[in-house]
């Protein structure tokens, strides 16, 4: 009958009646040490960082196999709170983790509204002066300001690609979409419709939303909102907001906001404007937001009141109360 040895490092089956100084048992007498990656037995030297190198560590003593199965290790006493004397200090932070937090009130959307610091790069200046485009002079081809349509001008209208055939087509429906496009977290989609994909040929495929007449000319455009691509961020302590309108004009361009709601107005290439208004979902500082205005974007940096997650960039509309049906005038008392 063999039995099992039990020393560590060994492990091995002996015969009991020739167990004996000959018949050689090589273990550890120590205790296995594990520190910064390193594996090895408190009783010899070597260290490895492989653990089955540290299980193929030969033992550092030699004597008799063991069949006796080494005493569990004895578990630390372990003193609960009322056997310390941090309890009484414990019991307080606990007492003053569980009173109420004030709740902070939201300020009322109809305060007065501030323009936000305005930080014009110099890139964008000398765009501005190449392309002549101020507040002074504006765009002045009498081409461009003619209500003359040609043939194959395609709609202006976003989500609309249909061109303009004869005076036929001012008679057709233009469906198109009536919002701005957003990207957001690698998903693209219309404010007006948010049908979300994250396939940018998909989201350029969607059909439009609303129907309403083809916008052919510039001259219209320029008496109508267009919508422009924008997209937001946060960090802990800011609000980014990031309009990619190309070449605004900083004279005729402005953000205003109060605590909760932001109005943008931003006029960019020569003819094009985006006005967008914002209920924000949480509170914002004003006098530490700015918006910033570079050839190629515009973007619109707010301090956080709180430095807290915003769930979304804008508050949810109120969803409207129901009302519980009036009791029946006919019924009767019994």
């Amino acid at each position: 009958m063999s039995l099992l040895c039990y020393h560590k490092g060994c492990g091995q089956r002996f015969d009991p009646d020739k167990n004996s100084d000959e018949n050689v048992c090589t273990y550890h007498p120590g205790v296995p040490v594990f520190h910064d990656a390193l594996k090895g037995w408190s009783c010899c030297k070597r260290r490895t960082t492989d653990f089955s190198d540290f299980l193929n560590i030969a033992g550092c003593m030699k004597g008799k196999h063991c069949n006796e199965k080494p005493p569990a290790p004895v578990k630390p006493e372990v003193k609960t709170l009322s056997d310390l004397e941090l309890k009484p200090k414990f019991n307080e932070y606990v007492m003053q983790s569980r009173r109420p937090v004030e709740a902070v009130m939201r300020p009322s959307p109809d305060a007065p509204l501030v323009r936000l610091e305005q930080k014009v790069s110099s890139s964008l200046k000398q765009a501005l002066e190449k392309l002549k485009l101020t507040a002074d002079n504006g765009p002045t081809n009498k081409e461009k300001d003619s209500n003359e349509v040609k043939v194959g001008t395609t709609c202006k209208n976003a989500g609309c690609n249909k061109t303009f055939l004869d005076a036929g087509s001012n008679e057709e429906v233009c469906v198109n979409h009536s919002g701005v496009p957003i990207f957001h977290e690698g998903m693209k989609y219309w404010s007006c419709c948010r049908r979300k994909t994250s396939d940018f040929d998909s989201f350029m495929a969607q059909e439009g939303c609303t129907q309403s007449k083809h916008m052919w000319t510039n001259a219209e455009a320029a008496n109508k909102a267009v919508p422009c691509r924008h997209d937001w961020h946060q960090t802990g302590g800011q609000i980014i907001i990031t309009i990619y309108a190309k070449n605004s004009i900083p004279e005729l361009s402005y953000v205003e906001a109060n605590s909760t709601v932001l109005n943008i107005h931003i006029l960019f290439e020569r003819e094009k404007k985006f006005e967008h208004k914002v209920n924000l979902w949480g509170i914002i500082d004003v006098n530490k937001s700015q918006m910033s205005m570079t050839p190629a974007k515009i973007e619109i940096t707010m301090k956080k009141a709180e430095p807290i997650l915003w769930a979304r960039l804008e508050l949810p509309p109120p969803q409207p109360e129901k009302k519980e049906p009036a009791p029946d005038s006919n019924d009767e008392d019994d």
